[in-house]
């Protein structure tokens, strides 16, 4: 039975999900970042070669067509050096920039962003050798393995398919000039790209969907665990019913010390009672106790030692204490009701010469 209990078999709940993801452990795929990054570069090659080339082909000629001009001695050499650098940023920066931002989707499409130093702490387990031929000899080493190896093929099909018919006009570009060379490479280069991401785009899905169910299988939750959870967040289930039996007594106690004040007594008549209290100037009635069949009784003790009037009324009994709490006026509904109990109370207080109102 304790094994049964300690068997993470139970899907997690929401808080075991939010400390995973506090911590660092969410569900990630390399592949996914791959394939935003290969997508980021044949969008840049695609976009920003042409501007490319031609900011460092003039950048190029410039240095060449001046070269005798600049000055290689003290501080001119420093400056001609960031003044290359400068010109360099201005011209790869846009590229750069798409690629650092493919990188950053690649991981905000698979989880929201997280900072935690979790990972930065030391943990005997990265050090300890059976756990590393543990990691070695595991599920997800066995799945890296074949993901690499389907990679391998898949991705070399397709150069081989996209590159086999090209081979003659492959082996003439020794003798092609410059200016020709260029535009037929990028041609190829966005083939090649092209077709790798598409391939890359269902490797990097089925890796995504496998990480995602080994980390939710990570995630899930013994029996045992779910009841400490519960117990953290709700309280020990002993403690709270030990709790309601107190705040019951106590509400008990100060219902029974109520009854005295009440004007009449409405009974079931022994299932139910109900004591309202009502004095001149009160807009309503007010229920001061209810209770059933012990409670009943008890109310109707204490009523009878102090000589509250007690009527029998069923209906109403029943339907003042399932309607109205303590403390509270009763319902407009029942006001023509529980009038008429009063207003016999105060008849036969007036021919028993008592006080005329309640």
């Amino acid at each position: 039975m304790a094994d049964e209990e300690n068997e993470k078999t139970e899907e997690p709940s929401q808080k075991r999900l939010e400390e995973a993801l506090k911590r660092g452990d969410v569900a990630k795929s390399q592949e996914v970042n791959t394939w935003f990054v290969i997508g980021g570069a044949t969008l840049v090659l695609m976009t920003f070669s042409g501007s490319m080339a031609s900011n460092l082909s003039a950048m190029m000629r410039g240095l060449i067509a001046n070269s005798y001009q600049f000055r290689m001695d003290g501080p001119a050499l420093p400056g001609l050096f960031q003044k290359i650098s400068l010109e360099l940023l201005g011209a790869l920066a846009m590229p750069f920039l798409v690629l650092l931002l493919a990188a950053v989707g690649g991981n905000m499409v698979q989880h929201k962003l997280v900072w935690t130093t979790e990972a930065l702490t030391p943990k005997f387990s990265k050090i300890s050798p059976m756990a590393g031929l543990k990691r070695i000899f595991s599920k997800q080493s066995l799945a890296t393995l074949v993901k690499g190896l389907v990679k391998l093929v898949v991705v070399g099909a397709v150069l081989v398919a996209l590159m086999w018919p090209e081979r003659t006009r492959l082996e003439g570009l020794v003798t092609t000039d410059t200016a020709a060379l260029l535009p037929f490479t990028k041609v190829l280069a966005l083939k090649l790209m092209g077709a790798v991401a598409a391939m890359m785009a269902l490797v990097a899905a089925t890796d995504y969907l496998f990480q995602y169910r080994q980390w939710y299988e990570r995630q899930k939750m013994s029996l045992q665990e779910l009841k400490d959870e519960y117990k953290n967040n709700e309280g020990d289930p002993h403690i709270k019913g030990r709790l309601r039996q107190l705040r019951q007594a106590r509400m008990k106690r100060r219902m029974m010390q109520a009854v005295p004040k009440a004007s009449v007594i409405i009974t079931n008549p022994t299932h139910y009672a109900v004591a309202l209290q009502y004095e001149r100037g009160m807009e309503a009635p007010i229920c001061v106790a209810k209770g059933m069949d012990a409670l009943a009784l008890k109310i109707r003790e204490i009523a009878t030692e102090h000589s509250i009037p007690i009527v029998e009324n069923p209906p109403l009994a029943r339907a003042l204490h399932a309607t109205v709490e303590i403390d509270d006026e009763i319902p407009p509904e029942h006001y023509k009701a529980v009038a008429e109990v009063i207003g016999y109370i105060m008849k036969l207080r007036r021919a028993a010469g008592g006080r005329p109102n309640p």
